[in-house]
């Protein structure tokens, strides 16, 4: 998981991206799909596109 390659916690990622922990935790259990603007943020801050952040 790129999150914990770069030693972020989701409380981190979460704050730099401007949601929630649990916002963080459910995308990462796919139990929540994030906003364009969200998921731009979130690629962003790990340094991938957007594409590598949902492949699997």
């Amino acid at each position: 998981m790129k999150r914990k390659e770069l030693g972020l916690s989701q409380e981190e990622l979460a704050k730099r991206c401007g949601v929630s922990r649990q916002t963080v935790n459910a995308i990462e259990n796919n139990k929540y799909d994030p906003t364009l603007a969200l998921a731009f943020a979130l690629a962003r801050e790990l340094q991938v596109t957007v594409d590598e952040l949902f492949m699997a």
